[in-house]
């Protein structure tokens, strides 16, 4: 069937809202996105299957990740006027427990994660909430009070771990193409543009320019126009928009479809990493499907609105995440970036107007037109409207996606929705923006986070990735990692970047080894306003961000290395020695037993003895002790 109409699209989905809502038979839901299938969800299916082949009461359904991933694998079970539950670390030698115990109402606390209140999403509202009238699962939290839930506003994320990421149909059944359709049917691209504009959509890449106005403007210039979605996500622990492509890749396929039909293009590239097998096969399914039922294709809906996908595989280089670089690459050259005296929207893609956003942007796209410019506007803050995706990774008890309204603060998302800090230690800081992004301290964590708060502290929002720092964290050494990255990353064109970074990262591996000398802070901040001042991309005017946040923040860890030639936080091993406070020391053997140099020696209840010459710092020690004896010196 081709679609014609919006209700074809209704038609198309109506099926399938039985399944995602009242299904007649036992629904199991398993999260097979790859964070769910790192952590065993592939085996969980497959057991699923093997044990329920023959069961045609029971249906298995693969979807993405719920953004939960320290619970992973997730499995949602439901049914017909059954209560909505979802099952943590559900296992492959758990799941027949689980569904045995679904069936008889009865819920293992130690298995349950929660249950649903509401499952719709923001686009199919108009269908009554299945679960108004039904009982609650005695003594099961719901899903939407958990401190990891209760604070998030899901939009780009709306169907991510509630459809099949590989069926159109659901995605119709959830409110999908219904935006673009309409859109097309008025065939007035300036009202597009202009609900983007009022919108107050920025750019979620990391720049934060504002979605409307670049759209405007590439639709200004005459010329073959191309719609491009940058999906190159290179920031260490960023997997946002892997799990949109996973999850809904349906929805970067309509917010391509609107931005083309708004701008003029007929041709639209999806640049995605190589390293995202999964993403990249559920992209060339949607695609395969969205061309069969016509909605990809030459005159679309039998209109005069023409438009082809692809889908570009990149090599990995992280220079790649900046425009020119991308499209450079795309065109088959190297990926290195360029001045922009011109901008893309003017000459970019094989020299023509060229729109590029990222994953995420594109996602808020369909919601922005079919829920109204004012209602994501309401969201927010005054200079950063609707909200974002976040990768919570690091040294935080609640590990996942997040998605909440501009202007929370850090610390409710790293204490309320992240759960705080493990082991009872404390917090030292929070990196946000990936490897060019900068370290925030304590002092800060009220910071509401937005494009415009986080540049007042010397940070990024960046693509969302948001890396959580403990007291065993030494903030020098952290500057040195992401400098050791970035120098790896750079594409050497210019001089600054190149020689820069370089020169940086030497001065900063010598104060990690112990080599430090006085100067060296003075010489490590003139160097990084430097580059940041006369690099060509973002990469270079962004990368000395990590050294001068820890040298503005942290500068005691600083002084500490050069002057007292020790390393507070314990982790430059040529700056420390663990030692066993005699006082302290239980004598219970526990680090005897697991030092792998035999390095600890002592009697049952007794204090023990480190033996300096064989301890290779390895730590274990430091981390297995429960009395705080070990210590670092």
């Amino acid at each position: 069937m081709k679609i014609q109409q919006i209700a074809d699209i209704e038609k198309a989905g109506c099926k399938h809202q039985e399944t995602l809502y009242v299904p007649e038979v036992l629904t199991i839901n398993t999260g097979m996105a790859s964070c769910g299938i790192a952590a065993g969800a592939d085996k969980t299916f497959k057991r699923a299957t093997q044990e329920f082949e023959h069961d045609r009461n029971i249906r298995l359904r693969s979807t993405g990740c719920l953004g939960f991933c320290e619970m992973e694998p997730l499995v949602e079970i439901y049914r017909k006027n059954g209560p909505r539950i979802i099952y943590k670390k559900a296992t492959e030698d758990k799941i027949r427990d689980i569904v045995d115990g679904y069936r008889e109402n009865v819920f293992d606390k130690k298995l349950v994660l929660g249950q649903m209140r509401d499952p719709r999403s923001l686009l199919d509202q108009d269908v009554p909430n299945p679960l108004l009238n039904v009982e609650p699962a005695p003594g099961v939290p719901f899903l939407e009070d958990i401190p990891f839930y209760d604070r998030q506003v899901k939009i780009a994320l709306r169907n991510c771990g509630y459809i099949d990421p590989e069926k159109i149909e659901e995605y119709m059944a959830r409110g999908g193409y219904k935006a673009f359709l309409s859109a097309l049917k008025r065939n007035a691209p300036q009202e597009i543009i202009a609900a983007i504009k009022e919108s107050g959509l920025r750019g979620r890449g990391g720049g934060g320019f504002p979605t409307g106005v670049k759209w405007e403007s590439c639709a200004a210039h005459q010329g073959e126009r191309y719609i491009i979605c940058n999906a190159d996500e290179g920031d260490p622990g960023a997997y946002m928009d892997r799990s949109i492509l996973e999850g809904d890749p349906h929805t970067i396929i309509e917010g391509m479809l609107i931005a083309g039909l708004a701008i003029g293009s007929r041709e639209g590239f999806i640049y995605v990493r190589n390293e995202y097998p999964l993403a990249v096969k559920r992209l060339v399914t949607a695609i395969r499907q969205a061309t069969e039922y016509g909605l990809l294709g030459q005159h679309i809906a039998g209109s005069d609105f023409s438009f082809e996908m692809k889908i570009s595989t990149g090599a990995g280089a992280f220079v790649c995440g900046e425009s020119t670089a991308l499209m450079a690459s795309l065109e088959g050259e190297v990926g290195r970036p360029r001045a922009k005296y011109v901008h893309t929207v003017e000459k970019g893609f094989r020299q023509g107007p060229s729109n590029l956003n990222n994953v995420e942007t594109y996602a808020n796209v369909p919601v922005i037109l079919a829920k109204g410019a004012r209602w994501f506007a309401n969201l927010g803050t005054d200079h950063s409207k609707g909200t974002k995706v976040f990768s919570l990774v690091g040294k935080i008890k609640n590990t996942g996606l997040v998605e909440v309204p501009m202007g929370t603060s850090l610390r409710n998302i790293i204490f309320d929705i992240g759960g705080g800090i493990p082991g009872k230690k404390a917090f030292k800081a929070v990196q946000t923006g990936g490897p060019s992004g900068g370290c925030i301290p304590e002092a800060y964590l009220d910071l509401g986070v937005d494009f415009n708060e986080l540049a007042k502290v010397g940070s990024i929002m960046g693509s969302g990735g948001m890396i959580v720092m403990d007291q065993d964290t030494c903030m020098v050494d952290v500057a040195r990692y992401f400098l050791d990255f970035l120098k790896e990353e750079s594409c050497g064109q210019c001089n600054p970047c190149r020689e820069g970074i370089k020169r940086m990262l030497e001065i900063l591996t010598r104060v990690c080894e112990g080599d430090g000398r006085e100067g060296d802070i003075d010489l490590l901040q003139e160097l990084g306003d430097m580059v940041r001042k006369f690099s060509l991309c973002g990469l270079g005017t962004s990368a000395p961000n990590p050294v001068l946040t820890t040298i503005k923040y942290f500068r005691e860890e600083y002084e500490a290395h050069i002057r007292d030639k020790k390393c507070p936080a314990g982790v430059c091993k040529p700056l420390f020695h663990y030692e066993i406070s005699e006082d302290a020391c239980t004598g219970c053997t526990l680090c005897a037993r697991k030092c792998p140099q035999e390095a600890i020696t002592g009697e049952k209840k007794e204090p023990h003895v480190l033996d300096q010459e064989k301890c290779i710092k390895c730590g274990i020690c430091y981390d297995v002790c429960k009395f705080g004896a070990v210590v670092i010196a």
